[in-house]
């Protein structure tokens, strides 16, 4: 084992130290996620109920305001950090929770997207009341810009600049989307027979930077396409798998319940959703972890608390609902059980679900698992170039810089054993959660004082 080798190990041990809890091994950085969750629930006063319907009149363009500071409407930002949060985990992080954690899994995903919608709402909000409006109308935001800016502003300007620093820094390595391509190469090339894993990364990366190398308006025109069109492939294969097993789903969703308090299937649940999710393809809402603040912060916006009532639909749509339906896909067809299954995993579970309509079925799931990685990975190379001209300067070098830089390595996704570039991505991209949530504690007075004022002002409109 090289140096570099161990350098991760010890990195990845740290990030994911696990302490038992009632018998089960649980990690810290899966704990420190959860909390921000609760806390951000009951601290806003239960958003994801208060706000919900408010925030579909938001993202439906009720409230548009065209000379509003931003560079792309509610929606476009919503649909932009969609792409992000929207991957890979949503096909294959739901069998690796059912795996792990047995049927009632499910629910506990279920749960945690409810809380997660809080999380997501207050650091949007932050997002916006801290980001930076400059003169020609242009904004920039994200963590590293709240952290800076927030913090400035209640009196610890040096903390904030460190910390906000520290996030950006995690975000390049966080940014890096191997697997993203890694994963789309595997199902692609299972379900057509194509084995050039070069010639997938080269193509793959060219058709990033088609989109990538523009400007964020380009980015969000394209994604606020991509996403509906993805979400349309997949879902309607999943339906008609539902469609075709219609008389095994009250019996699947019963199962869920029965399993879902399970002792196994609460820890599978967590673990699953937290660890096998959100660790391994961008699972659940990436809630907490801040990446999204970025692609929202574009918004054109005068109202911080709205465009945070926006982003809480994000963990409402990739996890309540989408996973949910992955979770039942699987139930119904059967593919789920490692007693029964052949030991498939991961996308292999659901693309044998698939399988059970028609052989080429999984071509269906091969067309969603490309666009799904495609998306993230331009989303994620959009979150890298900010975070990256935070720490070396906004200027149109430093932005195609990473851009190029981002695109001639996305070919190493198909090509290489993962490994522990994994282990390292990962690692990194949690570590942004310790200063994210760390800024949200500190701000959560002025956090609340906001999104209070702007419900009430439109409660009274």
């Amino acid at each position: 084992m090289t140096l570099l080798d161990q350098a991760i190990d010890a990195l990845s041990a740290a990030v994911f130290f696990a302490v038992p809890i009632a018998g089960v091994e649980i990690q810290l950085i899966v704990l420190w996620l959860a909390v921000a969750m609760v806390f951000a629930t009951f601290w806003l006063g239960v958003p994801q109920w208060r706000g919900f319907k408010e925030a579909w009149h938001v993202v439906r363009g009720r409230y548009h305001d065209p000379s509003a500071p931003g560079e792309v409407s509610q929606f476009a930002a919503l649909a932009t950090a969609l792409s992000g949060t929207v991957g890979l985990g949503n096909i294959a992080g739901v069998a690796v929770a059912v795996t792990l954690g047995g049927p009632g899994a499910i629910f506990w995903m279920l749960i945690i997207g409810l809380f997660a919608m809080a999380l997501k709402c207050a650091e949007v909000t932050l997002g916006l009341m801290y980001r930076d409006v400059l003169p020609d109308g242009r904004v920039r935001g994200g963590p590293f810009v709240t952290l800076r800016n927030g913090l400035a502003a209640t009196g610890r300007p040096r903390l904030g600049n460190l910390l906000g620093r520290l996030y950006a820094f995690f975000l390049l390595g966080g940014a890096l989307s191997l697997f993203q391509v890694n994963q789309s190469f595997a199902q692609v090339s299972a379900a057509t027979g194509i084995e050039s894993r070069l010639g997938f990364g080269i193509v793959f990366a060219l058709a990033v930077a088609l989109v990538l190398l523009g400007s964020i308006r380009w980015i969000a025109r394209t994604t606020s396409i991509l996403v509906p069109a993805m979400a349309f492939i997949y879902l309607g294969g999943c339906f008609i798998i539902l469609l075709s097993n219609a008389g095994a789903i009250p019996g699947a969703i019963g199962l869920i319940l029965t399993e879902a308090f399970n002792a196994q299937s609460v820890a599978g649940g967590i673990l699953g959703t937290f660890v096998a999710g959100m660790r391994r393809a961008v699972y659940s809402s990436e809630a907490g972890v801040g990446t999204a603040v970025i692609a929202h912060a574009q918004a054109k916006t005068r109202e911080p608390a709205s465009e945070g009532l926006v982003a809480l639909l994000e963990p409402f749509i990739d996890t309540v609902v989408i996973c949910t339906i992955t979770g039942l896909t699987i139930l119904v067809a059967g593919t789920w059980d490692p007693a029964t299954n052949g030991g498939i995993e991961g996308v292999a579970i659901t693309s044998a679900a698939f399988a059970t309509i028609a052989p080429w079925f999984p071509v269906v799931l091969a067309v969603a698992v490309f666009l799904f990685a495609y998306s993230t990975v331009i989303a994620n190379g959009f979150y890298g170039a900010e975070g990256f001209q935070h720490l070396f300067g906004h200027g149109r070098w430093q932005n195609l810089g990473w851009k190029v830089g981002y695109c001639l390595v996305l070919p190493l996704g198909a090509v290489l054993e993962l490994g522990k570039i994994v282990d390292f991505v990962d690692s990194v991209y949690f570590l942004m959660a310790i200063p994210n949530i760390l800024g949200l504690y500190l701000l959560a007075g002025p956090l609340r004082a906001e999104f209070a004022r702007y419900l009430n002002r439109t409660r009274k409109d």
